[in-house]
């Protein structure tokens, strides 16, 4: 199964683990890291890596996130070069997490982050969707 670390702003990240809680019970492998203003973006780092030690089986981890670009979102980027299977979105809300609660022991990490981008609409993308419309810099030599 996937694991999941919810990462937003305030207490949405929070909010959206106990909605889905109240709905379908605890939820294995999920955790909630809520960002507050003012918080370090090196305690934010460590935090997102915990967070991320403790939800993967080895099958992989999603990072949800609220805004692309935002502390939380370039927080678990970072952390994502250095996993195997892991992958960043943005943009999420409580019901696109709903639909996509029972695709999480379905779907291998790639094929959830193509899913989970189709059915959240123009709002919600990835990290690897936003590498593909700006590739790194490379230098050609003439």
């Amino acid at each position: 199964m996937l694991g999941w670390v919810i990462a937003c702003h305030d207490y949405a990240a929070q909010d959206m683990l106990l909605d889905l809680e109240q709905r379908f019970g605890s939820q294995a492998q999920c955790l909630a890291v809520n960002y507050w203003a003012g918080l370090s973006a090196n305690m934010l780092g460590r935090m997102m890596c915990d967070a991320l030690h403790q939800v993967d089986s080895g099958d992989g981890v999603i990072f949800l996130t609220d805004k692309t670009g935002a502390a939380p979102y370039r927080a678990a980027a970072l952390l994502s070069h250095k996993h195997a299977h892991c992958e960043v979105i943005a943009g999420v809300y409580p019901g696109l997490l709903l639909e996509m609660l029972p695709l999480r022991g379905q779907l291998g990490s790639n094929d959830f982050r193509t899913r989970i981008v189709a059915a959240g609409g123009e709002g919600v993308t990835s990290l690897w969707h936003q590498q593909q419309k700006n590739p790194p810099f490379c230098l050609h030599r003439s």
